[in-house]
């Protein structure tokens, strides 16, 4: 049903003829663009209000000045409408409408089922491949802690196939126990399939079941007279404690999602905190765009409706607002999992809590996105765009090789968040034992030790890891985190331009084969130089210090008998190793500390040949 006209729009006739019955409304601007989406319990009297003299909402007036043409859809029901009006919505997204464009999969743990030693790994996407899926985790981050987390509890691999399958000798995660190396027939198949079941339970928040059992396995040993056994055993325990002091959630089992709205400042923030057999697996930060008039009710079930419109409901959402349509948006959450969804807002004891964490996250996201909204921030956000990622990164590294003529290599590894450098977290590495000047053999080693340590607990790993270099600095990245077993980190090599100026750089991704440029005033390519400038900074200011030290020291540290104070008097007295070579063992004789044999040993030094 529509009535149109070219210059404005008469509701009367339209009005007059329209059904007081559940139902979608959509309004349409003079060139056929859908402005607003609308659901409503009936028809003809939300429809009316809009054309009512009462209506003193600003964004509302500006709509109702743009509407050329309105169209509706009748319903069976009016949780049937407001699941059509989420569907139109996410389709068309209409200048009006509170809209959801973060709307990316969240990523999965997933455990192999087809094979004798399953593998666990990273998965974000369609769910096709045979096995269990546990989450959803609220970004890649939380992925790969968990991960890393199950390794030191479980050490089930987490290799790809192919790695797994060409192995003749146990890998690094052997040697550093985060695996027990079924690839060379270094665990049975019985002791693997209990770790892969200690796992299964750890991830449906059944901890206590996995201590259960360990303490049976542990006594067991004990009394056998396997001690080394059960010291493993009774680390396994000690270590899922601590587990469990940090991530269950007093009071709360099961599967929840805990949920909060703010808007401040005509900008709205929506905050999503994961939980999963009673284990918080971290939040997420949602921006929807929105009219500046809009309230955190309304904030809150437009994001509910879309939100949750293609993923797996939980079976409770905790909410910090009252929804005027409480009811009706659980029952069509309902409908869309396909079991009942409870919304709880009216809370006591630990659910408050909860709620108020995810709140106070909500709205100092707000205030971040406020200070920042021209800086840093914008900056990320381009590059999620540009690089078509599934979510915004938080975290950055990038590296940098820097030497002269191959003497005294330094690698660099730099790291930004949202708010911009991190310098605690800056670090640098002395190369050994490579042939000067090979900067794939230096990339190489810098990244084994960096993401060593992390695998051992020492650091958080990167969203994005940029590599200063082409194909070749890529191809050593890649092969380091196959090695050590890490997934979900993006791989970007930063490749300067023909002419090495800024604005011509080449980005090479390391799941595309195709390279490419990003416009040179783009603010993502901005932040890229950014970093990568700050790698090469603190790369070459490491290298000068280290050459620095060396050209001073090493010389004077050949001749015997010539200790640090000594060396630091000599330098101190004559201004430096050049002066010092051209003085004659008189003068050095004359430095406190400095005897004529001692100085005549030194002079020789200087001036023999060879």
């Amino acid at each position: 049903m529509e009535n149109e006209s070219p210059d404005s729009f008469d509701a009367t006739e339209i009005l007059r003829d329209m059904p007081n019955l559940p139902g979608v409304y959509r309004m349409f601007g003079a060139d056929g663009d859908l402005l607003y989406v609308g659901k409503a319990k009936r028809l003809k009297k939300r429809v009316t209000s809009y054309f009512q003299k009462s209506s003193t909402a600003q964004a509302k007036k500006t709509l109702i000045t743009l509407i050329r043409s309105i169209e509706i859809t009748v319903t069976h029901t009016e949780v049937e409408a407001l699941l059509l009006e989420a569907n139109l919505i996410k389709k068309h997204l209409p200048r009006f409408n509170i809209l959801l464009r973060d709307d990316k999969s969240f990523p999965y743990v997933f455990l192999s089922a087809h094979q004798d030693f399953p593998r666990l790994a990273y998965h974000r996407g369609a769910r096709r491949a045979k096995g269990q899926y546990f989450g959803p985790y609220p970004n890649a981050g939380a992925v790969r802690e968990s991960l890393n987390l199950l390794q030191k509890l479980f050490r089930v691999r987490q290799c790809d196939d192919t790695f797994y399958g060409n192995r003749s000798r146990p890998c690094l995660q052997y040697q550093i126990k985060r695996c027990t190396a079924p690839c060379v027939d270094l665990i049975t198949a019985d002791e693997y399939a209990r770790d892969v079941q200690h796992t299964k339970l750890f991830l449906q928040g059944k901890s206590n079941a996995v201590i259960d059992d360990l303490v049976q396995q542990m006594e067991a040993a004990s009394a056998d007279l396997e001690y080394e056994l059960a010291a493993e055993c009774r680390d396994q325990i000690a270590n899922l404690r601590k587990v469990q002091e940090r991530q269950y959630i007093s009071g709360q089992g099961g599967d929840l999602d805990v949920v909060a709205a703010a808007c401040d400042g005509g900008l709205g923030c929506i905050q999503v905190f994961f939980i999963r057999g009673g284990h918080n697996l971290g939040n997420k930060t949602f921006f929807p765009k929105m009219p500046a008039d809009c309230d955190e009710p309304a904030l809150m079930e437009a994001f509910l409706a879309q939100f949750y419109l293609a993923r797996a409901i939980p079976t409770e959402l905790l909410l910090n607002q009252n929804l005027e349509d409480e009811a009706l948006v659980a029952e069509m959450l309902s409908k869309q999992a396909g079991h009942r969804v409870r919304l709880s807002s009216r809370l006591r004891g630990d659910r408050v809590r909860w709620v108020k964490l995810a709140e106070n996250n909500a709205r100092q996201a707000l205030q971040l996105r406020l200070t920042s909204r021209m800086g840093m921030f914008q900056r990320i956000e381009a590059v999620q765009q540009a690089l078509d990622l599934d979510e915004l990164p938080e975290r950055m590294e990038c590296f940098d090789i820097s030497h002269t003529m191959g003497e005294v290599t330094v690698a660099s590894c730099v790291v930004f968040d949202r708010e911009g450098p991190v310098k605690s977290d800056y670090r640098r590495f002395n190369i050994k034992d490579i042939t000067p000047g090979d900067d794939y053999a230096a990339m190489h080693q810098a990244l084994t030790r960096r993401y060593t340590r992390i695998k051992k607990g020492e650091g958080k790993l990167p969203d994005i890891l940029f590599i200063d270099g082409g194909k070749g600095q890529l191809t050593q990245a890649l092969d380091v985190l196959e090695n050590l077993q890490i997934e979900g980190v993006i791989l970007i090599g930063v490749a300067k331009g023909p002419d090495r100026k800024p604005g011509e750089e080449t980005l090479f991704l390391s799941d595309s084969k195709v390279p490419f440029i990003l416009p040179s005033d783009s603010p993502a390519l901005h932040l890229v130089q950014q970093i990568r400038d700050e790698a090469h900074r603190f790369a070459i200011s490491g290298h000068r210090q280290r050459r620095g030290k060396v050209r001073t020291t090493s010389v004077l540290e050949e001749i015997e008998g010539i200790g640090a104070k000594r060396r630091q008097g000599l330098l101190t007295q004559f201004g430096g190793l050049q002066e010092l070579s051209k003085a004659g063992a008189e003068d050095i004789a004359r430095v406190p500390g400095i005897s004529k044999e001692l100085a005549r040993k030194i002079y020789d030094h200087f001036h023999t040949e060879g």
